[in-house]
């Protein structure tokens, strides 16, 4: 079942279309990257998604409920995580987030669990009674985050969830994304600026520019279709170094091949030779340690999905 569905969604401001006609779906308890560079129209989505902002034309369907008609309902099931924190820094972050809980309906005899729970998580309980205007950059992002986990909500959208962390917080945050996706089946809606972060939580992604959406799929999916070919690297016997070349040479696809001592490193056009080259490579005698894949990194495909946007 969809979490998300949208149909030709847009939404104009003055001259400005920041997202135009875009369609795209998201699974149930999917971390779905979401992803352009400042002004590619992400947070404008997240605002359409949520019922905040109207379209100009268009659909979505967000947790079976319209957006624009049930934003009140959707937003009970949805948890939003913005640019900026938008805490009440007169108030203590146990009062940030009892008041918080109380907004959502979170069950009065829960609420204290659930707020020492999310604070001990996030590595701010010995703050936890302070005022959230004395807290770093670092602690308001965090207690942001425990605020947007707090109600157990179904559809979670984070944007630039580790900007301002550091490295452990920032795993923190990781293990907590993955346990809500994995563990309670929440859809995860992920944008982000850090590419490695994608590609080590999303199962697919969704590039964005100028309000449109030039990709979509996982990131190999996303580098066929810009045209990166696999690299492999193979370690072989230093006596079978020459056959295993000789082979390679006769594979469809093989290409860029370099040797450096017992390993060939080469790119492959499609993953599905793979089996057949190790084949044989083993029929022709070659002794095999070892092939290890070398895929374009997200990063790779982002910067060439963007410089064929500025190209078009």
């Amino acid at each position: 079942m969809h979490a998300i569905h949208t149909t030709d969604l847009c939404k104009q401001f003055n001259q400005t279309r920041a997202v135009n006609h875009l369609s795209f779906s998201v699974e149930e308890g999917e971390v779905f990257g979401f992803l352009g560079h400042n002004g590619a129209g992400k947070t404008t989505t997240i605002r359409l998604l949520n019922g905040v902002l109207e379209p100009t034309s268009g659909r979505a369907v967000v947790l079976g409920l319209s957006p624009y008609s049930q934003g009140e309902e959707l937003r009970q099931q949805t948890g939003v995580l913005t640019e900026s924190p938008a805490l009440d820094e007169r108030l203590t972050a146990v009062q940030n987030l009892s008041i918080f809980a109380d907004l959502y309906g979170v069950p009065r005899q829960e609420v204290k669990k659930r707020v020492d729970d999310m604070l001990g998580q996030f590595d701010l309980a010995d703050r936890a009674d302070e005022k959230v205007g004395g807290y770093s950059k670092g602690m308001k992002q965090r207690l942001a985050i425990a605020r947007a986990f707090l109600h157990r909500p179904r559809l979670i959208f984070l944007d630039e969830p580790t900007s301002s962390l550091d490295p452990i917080s920032s795993r923190g945050v990781h293990d907590m994304i993955r346990h809500i996706s994995q563990e309670e089946g929440a859809t995860v809606f992920l944008c982000t600026h850090n590419l490695t972060e994608a590609q080590r939580l999303c199962k697919r992604v969704a590039v964005l520019e100028k309000g449109q959406l030039v990709a979509i799929g996982t990131p190999h999916e996303l580098g066929a279709q810009v045209g990166m070919a696999l690299r492999y690297q193979l370690e072989v016997s230093e006596s079978t170094i020459q056959t295993a070349q000789s082979v390679l040479s006769t594979v469809a696809g093989v290409s860029e091949m370099t040797v450096d001592n017992q390993h060939i490193t080469f790119s492959i056009t499609h993953r599905e030779t793979v089996a057949d080259m190790m084949t044989m490579l083993i029929n022709h005698g070659v002794r095999v340690y070892s092939l290890v894949a070398q895929e374009a990194t997200l990063e790779d495909i982002y910067f060439a999905l963007h410089d064929e946007g500025n190209a078009s």
